[in-house]
Order: C-alpha cells, then structure tokens, then sequence
C-alpha cells in the first residue's frame, strides 16, 4: 500500500511539473525580453534540473536519495558551523547566500513531504524526516542571526537636524518661566514653540534599501518552515533598539514620573521643548519610515506586518507617552499652562497620523492610550486655567501699591491671557463643558456675560473662550478695586485703577485679545478708566478749585470784597497746589498718552479757573501776592505723574 502511495504521488508530481514546464516553455514564446530577476530564477532552475537524476524505480532506492539528499544539505548547513569566528552567509555574497537558501529550503520540503506520509515511529522515513528537521532548526537558527545582523549592519544614521520642522525656539531662549504675580517678566517671559504640522510627512531610509530584497528573502523562508514566530521576534528585538536609539538622539531620556515630579520647572520646561520636538519627528519621520520598512520585509503577511511594527515601536511610544501622563498628573501651576497646551495640541496633530499607522487591530492599545493622554492633557489645561482664575481672585494685598502704576498682578494676567490666545481653538474647546463652574459667575459682569450674550442663537453669542476671559478680568477689575481701597488717599486710589484698567484695555485692543474680548469690551473698558480720570479730577481739585469761587470773601453787610479773606484764600491755594505738587510728582502714569491726556485736562480746568479767579479781583491783589502766575501753574502740573517726588519750597517769590 506505501508503495502504490508513493508511486501515485510520484505520477502527480511528474504531472505537474510537465504543465509547468509546458507554462514557462509558452511565456518564453511570447516574451523575449526577460528581466534580470527572470533570469535569476531561470538560471536556477536549469541547476536543478541539472542535477536531477533518474526517477528512483522502488522505495528502497527513492529513501536512499532523499537521505542522500538530506546528507548533502546537513554538511552544507554545518559548513557554516564551524568553530571560532563565525562568518556571515550573507556578507560572502550573493552566490553563497542563494545557494545556503536553496538548500535550507530543500530541506523544509523533504521534511514536509517526509511527514505527510503515514509514517511508523521506528520507520526508516520517520527517521528521515527528524534527521531534515535538526537540519532545518540548526538553518533557521542561523537565518535568525542573518536577519538580525543585516538589520544591525546596514542601519542607515539618523540625522534629526536635517528635519524641516524643528522647533523654532531653541532650548537657549528664555525657559518661559512665571514664578509668582510679582514678577515683570511675565511681559515677554512667554514664548511659544511652533507646534504646527511644518511639513509634509515623508519616509527616510532606515537601512540600505538593497538589502531588503536579502531581508525578505530571509522573512518568507522563516515563516514557510513554521519558523514565523521565530522571526517575528529576532526583526522586533532589532528594530526595538533602533526606535529607543532614534529617541536617544532626539535627546528624549527615560525618566520616571516621580523624577519628572521633583523636576525644577525651568528643567521642566526644557525637556517639554524637547519632547514636543521629539515627537513629531518621532511619529511623522521615524515611524512612518518604519511601517514602510516593516511592510516591505513583510509585505506578503500583512497581519504580520502590522504586529512587527506595533511590538517593536510600542515601548518608544509608551516612553513618550508617559512623559505626557508625568505632565498631566503634576501640580496646576500657571507657568506650566501653555507648555501643556503646546503638548496637548501637538498631541492632537498626530493623532490622524497614529491613528493610519496602527490602523490594524493589533496597534489599539496604542492608540487608545494616546487618547486616554490627550484626554489627561486636556483636562490638565482646564484645571490649570480654571485654577489660575481661582489664584487670581485669591490675591491678597496688605499694602498699596507705591506710586498708583500698573500692578503685577495686572500685567501678569493680561499677558498670561494675551499668550493663551494662540492656542483659542483648542482651549475653548477644552473650557467649553465648564461654563457653569466659573469662579466668578457671581459678579455682575460675569453674569451679563453668561446670560445675554452666551446663547448660541443671540447675535452676540460668546465662545467659552470669550465667556472664561472676560470672567477672569471681571475678576481681576474685582481685585483691583479691593486693593485700590489700601490707598489712604482717595485720588491715588483712582489714579491706580485708572491705571490698571487702561492697561489691560490697550492690551486687548493691540493683540489677538481684542478678538476673544471682542470691541465692545475694549469700549466699556475705555469708558471704565476715563470715568476713575475723571473721578481723580474731581477727588483731587474739587476742594482746591473752590477756593478759587467768590462765595464767603464779601465782608459782612456789604457787596465789598475782603481784602484780608482774598489773600488767605489765595495763600491756601497755593499751599494746597504745592502739597498737591509735592505728592503727585511721586505718582505714576505709566503710559506716556493717558500722561499727558491727564495732565492736560487737569492744567485746563485749573488754569482757566485760576485766570478767572486773579482777573476777577486783579485790583484787589498786589503783585507781591502773586507767588505764580498762570504759566508757571501750568509748568508745574507738567512735572506731575513722573514717579520722583518734587518739592516747590524754594519756587520764586514774587515781591
């Protein structure tokens, strides 16, 4: 019965290597120009058929020439086995190497077709087939270190500062850094990297493309002898190392989340830079090079592919990712809101990128763990934003601020504010589910805000963005008046908030802001510090300028003019300019415009009144009384606002 078996596969074997035959024999009929890959394959075959000798005419003789055959490709296979330095198959050239896989792959047919017969343990073919099978584990052993050692040997450099989207800050520009409200440098302190998509993907080559024929040839061996899982895992343990190496170059450095925790922030600050940088080139250089590598070494098992490449790019992107989680789950600090922005928005960039590279199933835990760190990041900006609000609303002061100038705290959250609106989209989105948790919702403007203009159908309609901001100045104005209440002096009180709040309506007029805040905030602005001008008029020169009226200088029971009232009332004038000289020279206007727009308001009303009053009673005062004229009045109220008290004790005397 064995024997009529392996006669009947014999004849169909012989069948159908005549309808091949008689298939090349039509081609070459048809087509005579043949490409250099087409006479490779025809050239092995004419070695084959020359060394195929008679069909075996009984069992006996067909088991002694497959064991002859199988002798033959044992000491082939040994060959390279030897003792001491072991050579590369592949680095002997092409000749060696095709001939090393003909044979291994005769072997995996011998042991394939050895054991699709019904074969007894102690069967002679039974014996055959595990003599091929130590042949072809002793080969595939020796393909697993030819696939690692090409991988390795023709890695091609990494060069990422070739890449067209670097950063555009470098690591020697200021950090960004915001230490507390005190500080001035929040002016210009914030400086945002570009985190836009710069350029096109692209794919570089990771290793020599010439050798991916030599790969794949090593790949489809592997996994027709059932050695795929073998394989799989000598590609990915090579390509592992690469991927951590291109992230060693990137300058991206394995931390733990509690060493990121302790981190100094301008350390901090600097490794986030990095990072944003790194991942970029990461995903749309390095692994998009890489899937097209995988995809040509394993092209022909797609399924493969896919896993190869999710297995070997997997522990780079957790490392990547973690750095993002370290970042979400630390402390809200408001210096670190727009470095977590910069990561939360260059994040959502790449997540259409991930997402086609790991478009199989295989790479899901991988995208789903980018979404779940966009989702930290996220919720970290909100918390951060909605924290710094709370901060704000929270500072103290215990004394007034010298001079009545702009406060810290004010040019720190209007800069804060001006910085976050490059990234408007994002946190408006972000800040869009917490309109109602707003710390400020109790104050009037707030309030106004949310409710006439917050509905999606009003023709003033607020993004969160707009609805969040105008509630942190709402709450800043708040701040500012409890502090402008520390001034002993009413005028100076005025004066701060006059200040303050005509800084933060040119902040908004002259950057994005205006467009968040919108114009008719910028109005009611203006309107609010024009009306605390004209309240500082009125609180400083009201009492002065009536001693400039008539009422209480006639004597009594006549219409005559007091001659001895006049003069008291006119020495008082000039005691209560000079006291007004004295501590408003000390006081500050910052803004050189709402300076002068001041004080030439304030020198009209008090010089036409003056005028009035010295030429009304001209007959009744001697010059000798006349310690300033009207000029010289209004040359002194130019002196006021320069932040350097002045005295005018020793002023002219007219006798």
């Amino acid at each position: 019965m064995e024997e009529n078996r392996s006669v009947v596969a014999s004849l169909e074997g012989d069948e159908n290597l005549i309808a091949a035959a008689q298939h090349i024999v039509m081609a070459l009929e048809t087509n005579k120009n043949l490409t250099d890959d087409a006479r490779k394959l025809l050239v092995e075959l004419g070695t084959q058929l020359s060394s195929i000798s008679r069909a075996p005419e009984n069992k006996e003789e067909e088991l002694s020439d497959i064991e002859k055959r199988i002798n033959l490709i044992h000491d082939k296979v040994m060959n390279w086995e030897v003792d001491g330095e072991q050579l590369m198959i592949w680095d002997c050239g092409p000749d060696e190497a095709n001939d090393y896989v003909r044979a291994v792959d005769e072997a995996r047919r011998l042991a394939e077709s050895l054991e699709s017969l019904s074969l007894n343990k102690d069967s002679e073919e039974n014996a055959l087939a595990r003599k091929a099978h130590v042949v072809l584990q002793t080969a595939m052993t020796r393909l697993e270190e030819e696939l690692k050692h090409i991988l390795v040997q023709n890695r091609q450099p990494f060069e990422p500062e070739h890449m067209s989207f670097r950063s555009s800050e470098e690591d020697t520009l200021d950090d960004g850094s915001i230490v507390s409200f005190g500080e001035d440098s929040v002016d210009d302190g914030l400086q945002r990297d570009s985190v836009s998509r710069g350029a096109e993907e692209y794919t570089i080559d990771l290793i020599h493309r010439d050798v991916i024929p030599d790969l794949r040839c090593i790949v489809n061996l592997m996994f027709d002898s059932k050695y795929g899982r073998e394989c799989s895992q000598a590609f990915i343990s090579v390509r592992k190392d690469a991927l951590d190496d291109c992230l060693f170059i990137l300058e991206v450095e394995k931390s733990s989340i509690d060493d990121i925790l302790r981190m100094e922030w301008g350390t901090l600050n600097s490794k986030i830079r990095r990072w944003i940088r790194a991942i970029k080139i990461f995903v749309r250089v390095y692994l998009a090079s890489e899937k097209w590598l995988v995809d040509q070494v394993f092209g022909e098992l797609e399924s493969v592919s896919a896993i190869c490449f999710a297995e070997s790019s997997k522990a780079s992107m957790m490392q990547l990712l973690n750095f993002a989680e370290a970042i979400a789950v630390s402390p809200h600090q408001p210096e670190k809101l727009h470095r977590i922005l910069d990561m939360y928005e260059v994040l959502a960039d790449l997540i259409p990128d991930i997402d086609t590279l790991y478009s199989d199933e295989t790479g899901i835990n991988i995208k789903s763990e980018c979404q779940d760190v966009l989702k930290r990041l996220g919720d970290c900006a909100k918390a951060t934003f909605l924290d710094f609000k709370s901060a704000v609303a929270s500072n103290v002061s215990t004394s007034a601020f010298a001079g009545g100038g702009i406060h810290h705290l004010t040019r720190y959250v209007m800069n804060y504010l001006r910085t976050l609106t490059d990234y408007s989209n994002y946190l408006s989105s972000l800040l869009r589910d917490n309109d109602t948790d707003d710390p400020a919702s109790s104050s009037p403007d707030s309030n106004q805000a949310t409710e006439e203009d917050n509905s999606v159908n009003s023709p003033h309609y607020l993004s969160p963005i707009s609805v969040h901001f105008r509630s942190l100045t709402s709450i800043l104005e708040h701040n500012l008046i409890d502090k402008s209440k520390l001034y002993k002096d009413s005028s100076l009180g005025c004066l701060f908030l006059m200040n303050n709040i005509h800084y933060m309506a040119e902040k908004a007029r002259n950057s994005e802001l205006r467009t968040i805040l919108g114009d008719d905030w910028i109005r009611k602005h203006n309107w609010k510090f024009q009306h605390h001008a004209m309240d500082y008029e009125r609180a400083t020169w009201s009492s002065i300028l009536s001693l400039l009226k008539d009422e209480g200088l006639y004597n009594s029971g006549s219409n005559s003019i007091s001659k001895t009232l006049l003069k008291e009332r006119l020495q008082s004038f000039y005691l209560a300019f000079e006291d007004v000289y004295k501590n408003q020279t000390g006081w500050t206007i910052p803004d050189i415009q709402l300076r002068d727009d001041l004080r030439i308001s304030t020198s009209l009303k008090v010089i036409q009144a003056y005028r009035t009053f010295v030429g009304r009673h001209t007959n009744h005062i001697s010059d000798k009384h006349i310690k300033y004229t009207a000029d010289d009045l209004e040359n002194h109220l130019m002196d006021l606002f320069e932040g350097s008290p002045r005295s005018l004790q020793h002023s002219f005397h007219r006798k």
